[in-house]
């Protein structure tokens, strides 16, 4: 009887063994195959196999021919700041306006009066410490870009580019 109470704690570990032997078996059958099918669509889509990814075949595919900048000049604007005390202050600019294409270059060319009027009420509600530095220069190319295209719309204005700022 003791054989027999020997052999049967041992029978039933080599069963127990078995059914975990069987999904470990089946865990490593399942997860080689996926982690290495994401290697590999990892490697794809990287690039390092010579394949291009699918955003930059999209990309090149559909790309439209560039576009030339044109720039149009805008008229000196010289006008008087928002400035406290009696002492006026005044702003001098001399700026270009960066438009795609021709097309667009002669729809700012017609808007230019209502651009001008923009910019010069725009100017005269800054005060002259929000030009200071270079944050004051962007956030100021930014109020002038997002005005010049409320007025030229459909034609869109890409960017001011300052030839002269002058603060007196």
């Amino acid at each position: 009887m003791a054989a027999k109470a020997a052999t049967a704690p041992v029978a039933e570990a080599t069963e127990g063994g078995k059914a975990g032997g069987g999904r470990k078996k089946l865990l490593i059958l399942l997860a080689v195959p996926l982690l290495l099918g994401g290697a590999g669509a990892g490697v794809w889509f990287s690039g390092l196999l010579g394949g291009e990814a699918p955003a930059e075949a999209a990309a090149t595919s559909a790309a439209p021919a560039p576009r030339v900048p044109v720039f149009v000049e805008v008229p000196d604007i010289t006008t008087n700041l928002a400035a406290p005390g009696r002492r006026a202050v005044f702003i001098r600019v001399k700026a270009r306006l960066e438009v795609n294409g021709q097309q667009d270059a002669t729809a700012v060319t017609a808007a230019m009066p209502r651009i001008i009027d923009l910019f010069q009420t725009y100017l005269r509600e800054m005060r002259p410490e929000e030009l200071r530095g270079s944050a004051g220069t962007q956030r100021l190319r930014e109020e002038l870009v997002a005005r010049a295209n409320l007025v030229a719309a459909p034609a869109r204005v890409v960017d001011v580019l300052f030839q002269e700022i002058i603060v007196q």
